[in-house]
């Protein structure tokens, strides 16, 4: 009776510790709307950090309590049991159950050092099974369609107002109404019934949506109103999107978290799910920035696909990484990385330098050029589904990450990103040379653009990078990154000195951009396409200039969806 009563009274502290979070969260995505309109950049950087970090300090703080409260390795299997059936009739009728459910599972993550992960102690099933369309009028506003296209524009505005004025209002409706009549046919236009759209304006860096869908009776089509701020202080729409690439793009795993203000986080998950069918649930969340709620999706899933396949994991195609040792289950889309026990002697870091930069990344604007990686701690899997090379390989290069049993190989830390083509495969393979010239445009604006969000990518080589299947090049491989002002851009010094290279001072610090087109990519026919699409970035002066820039606090804007498709102003 007695572990009864406290079990409860532990069920009860970490929900109110999960919703003390979720205030804080609510909080800081809420004053989006104002750092949008006032343009504080700078700030929106802060707060995005700020929302990321919210999550281990209530974490810690739930722990610490429980700590005081009972002596927890002094309590039986029964009493976990308990907690996990009180803290599940808390949740009845909870706003954010699946939320809460996740922090529920970290309190005992943290607790037991993540070696319990069983469903009799924690929620690894889902407690219930979620209906969307419950609640979808609590984040959905419905727009009449039997009016003009201009009336359904004015009724939009109506409702989502900021506190800055338009530039051109009159221009901006007039571009909206070509631009739906241009994407729809004539029977289309007169066969919509509604236009549905999220109650939260979605805010990211400098840039703000209005996310919805146009209803037709045979299909549905996206609907996304683009808003940016003028550098004088007055709102303009960018664009009308109404393809499903664009929107992809848009909530891409290579971009920051939105700031979208929802109590409902499930159905606008489930709304979004429809918009968007080839995005995994998991992803959605993250990206409205429950990443932790994220990776408990993205578990169930990674256990539901593996109980409907049968191959196995092996490691990943391409040249073996010198800090990671990166493996893969060919039917399923995401790679697991790997810190290596030991690095080659060109590596002069640490295994914590390391998670430091992985670190760095998740709480940097990744500007659609670096992919989100998710950290796990004790991760499992079955020993009959690992390819045996792959098993002697892991053994071989992280032995002190692996724990075997009878039938599992247990990873105390690993990390998950999602998989994509190796440009340097990719560049091997491809025979378009139309293809091979946007691929190679491609991996100078994603240097470019990481640089102006203030990381040096560090080492460039063209297999640290990757090329999605909508052409885009990723980043992925951050061991050696840091922020622009760690390094100092040197010229090579010019003398008809043979040997004064050789007599050269170099800090550890120093880099000379002019040695770039050496490794970047091998080939000279690649070298000299590179060469003439961004020779800028062989040069330091380029390089400097992007650290003033830095310096300055300078936030760039990279718009994610192709540039054809934005209003002339």
């Amino acid at each position: 009776m007695q572990d009864s009563l406290v079990a409860k009274k532990v069920a009860y502290l970490i929900l109110s510790h999960f919703d003390k979070s979720y205030r804080w969260f609510t909080r800081i995505t809420r004053g989006a709307q104002e750092r949008f309109e006032q343009g504080q950049w700078q700030e929106t950087l802060h707060a995005s950090k700020e929302r990321i970090t919210i999550y281990e300090q209530s974490l810690s703080d739930a722990v610490a309590e429980i700590y005081h409260l009972i002596a927890v390795h002094k309590k039986d299997e029964q009493f976990w049991q308990a907690l996990k059936k009180a803290f599940a009739i808390h949740l009845e009728g909870h706003p954010q159950f699946e939320l809460a459910e996740t922090f529920y599972n970290s309190v005992i993550g943290r607790l037991f050092k993540h070696r319990k992960i069983e469903n009799a102690m924690m929620f690894v099933l889902p407690s219930r099974c979620f209906l969307p369309g419950q609640d979808r009028h609590k984040v959905v506003h419905s727009f009449d369609t039997t009016t003009t296209v201009n009336e359904m524009y004015t009724s939009i505005f109506k409702i989502y107002r900021y506190n800055i004025p338009f530039e051109d209002y009159q221009r901006d409706m007039a571009n909206l109404e070509a631009a739906l009549r241009q994407r729809l046919t004539t029977e289309q236009l007169a066969s919509v019934h509604n236009v549905e759209i999220l109650k939260p304006t979605f805010f990211r860096g400098k840039a703000a949506y209005l996310i919805g869908k146009i209803c037709m009776p045979e299909e549905s089509l996206p609907f996304v109103i683009s808003l940016q701020r003028s550098d004088k202080r007055m709102l303009f729409v960018d664009a009308l999107l109404t393809d499903r690439k664009d929107l992809s793009v848009i909530f891409g795993f290579a971009r920051s978290y939105f700031m979208a203000d929802t109590q409902h986080p499930a159905e606008v998950a489930a709304f979004l799910q429809e918009l968007l069918p080839n995005k995994k649930h998991f992803e959605l969340y993250m990206a409205l920035g429950h990443y932790k709620h994220g990776k408990t999706v993205f578990y169930r899933n990674f256990l539901e696909h593996m109980s409907s396949t049968t191959d196995k994991f092996e490691a990943a195609p391409g040249i073996r990484g010198l800090v990671m040792m990166v493996f893969h289950l060919p039917s399923y889309g995401v790679v697991f990385k790997i810190i290596k026990d030991e690095f080659a002697e060109s590596k002069k870091i640490t295994r914590d330098h390391v998670k430091e930069c992985y670190k760095l990344v998740k709480m940097s604007d990744r500007v659609g050029r670096m992919a989100d990686t998710h950290e796990y701690v004790n991760f499992r899997f079955p020993l009959n589904r690992i390819d045996p090379a792959l098993i002697e390989e892991l053994k071989a290069t992280c032995a002190s990450s692996l724990t075997f049993t009878e039938d599992e190989l247990i990873i105390n830390h690993l990390y998950i990103e999602r998989k994509m083509t190796p440009l340097n495969l990719y560049l091997q393979q491809e025979t378009d040379e139309d293809k091979i010239k946007n691929a190679l445009n491609e991996l100078g604006l994603c240097i470019k653009q990481i640089a102006m969000a203030n990381i040096f990518p560090g080492d460039m080589l063209h297999k640290n990078f990757g090329i999605t299947r909508h052409g885009r090049v990723i980043f992925y491989d951050y061991d050696e990154i840091c922020l622009m002002h760690e390094r100092n851009f040197r010229d090579i010094p010019k003398s008809d000195d043979p040997y004064a290279l050789d007599t050269l001072s170099v800090a550890p610090n120093d880099v000379f951009p002019e040695q770039f087109e050496h490794f970047i990519v091998g080939k000279r026919k690649l070298k000299d396409i590179l060469k003439a699409l961004h020779g800028d970035l062989m040069t330091s002066e380029y390089w400097r200039e992007v650290q003033r820039k830095c310096a300055k606090g300078d936030v760039q804007h990279f718009t994610p969806y192709n540039a054809n498709v934005r209003f002339t102003r």
